[in-house]
């Protein structure tokens, strides 16, 4: 099998490293009326700043809450309290989230992000289309105009999944691997290349993309409800105007929705 790497410079790759994660269920057949959407988030970290300052920081943090570094960090089981995330009080809840969400707003990543909208896909020309795959070509397409941005455009950068089942995988692989060889709106080759994690594997990376999908997916389903966490959020994602306009004009760049909501047409 070929490697994206014999599209690129010999041996070089890209400044970046990307952790994916979903919230959310992507199939069609029963939507869930409290949740009826899918969101696929890319955290994009700088290599050198996420092993130099991410890494070490989330150990620590888990040091300081846990006396260990081996706990897995699950947004699901923070919030219904599962696990090693049985708080002995509220006070120790709020104090753990508190400091989890600074640590968040503290260390620099960029955010792409799609949420696909399952009650309006129902019933349009996209109905048949899987909400998964909808949503990686659009994030896929944002991460190759960040990396254009920086002119790493041309080097081999990887894309990290969890892992969530030898067919789910596979079928995920086989689109990515299409996606990146041409089928996608833009219709150029995209230098990249996917990689699966086992769940129980400890990445940092993939620790914090699972943190941030389902607060972008509530802002979506409730703007108007407080979100603490995505007012952070607010100011990660890719935007216009670069990194100047932080916490503007991230709508239908580094976020989008899909079918678009109102008049608004994805770019």
């Amino acid at each position: 099998m070929s490697s994206k790497t014999d599209q690129t410079t010999p041996g070089i790759f890209s400044d970046y490293i990307v952790y994916v994660d979903e919230s959310g269920d992507h199939g069609m057949q029963n939507l869930d009326p409290n949740y009826p959407i899918f969101v696929l988030a890319f955290c994009i970290f700088h290599k050198r700043h996420y092993a130099n300052r991410v890494v070490s920081a989330l150990h620590q943090f888990k040091f300081q809450h846990f006396g260990h570094d081996l706990v897995v960090l699950h947004e699901h089981d923070i919030r219904k309290e599962k696990g090693a995330f049985t708080f002995k009080s509220k006070l120790q809840k709020t104090k753990f989230l508190d400091e989890l969400s600074q640590l968040i707003k503290t260390h620099n990543f960029i955010l792409a992000s799609c949420v696909i909208d399952k009650s309006k896909l129902k019933g349009s020309p996209d109905q048949n289309e899987n909400p998964y795959h909808l949503a990686l070509g659009f994030c896929l397409e944002t991460l190759y105009e960040f990396l254009q941005e920086k002119s790493q455009q041309k080097q081999l950068t990887h894309v990290d999944f969890e892992c969530r089942g030898k067919k789910e995988d596979d079928e995920l692989e086989l689109e990515f691997r299409r996606m990146t060889d041409g089928a996608n709106r833009v219709g150029i080759n995209f230098p990249f290349e996917i990689i699966f994690a086992d769940k129980k594997v400890d990445s940092p990376g993939l620790q914090l993309a699972d943190l941030v999908a389902r607060p972008i997916g509530l802002n979506i389903l409730r703007p108007d409800q407080p979100n603490s966490a995505f007012e952070i959020l607010k100011e990660k994602f890719y935007c216009s105007g670069g990194r100047k306009n932080v916490g503007q004009g991230y709508e239908n760049w580094g976020l989008k929705v899909y079918p678009p909501q109102k008049s608004e047409k994805p770019r």
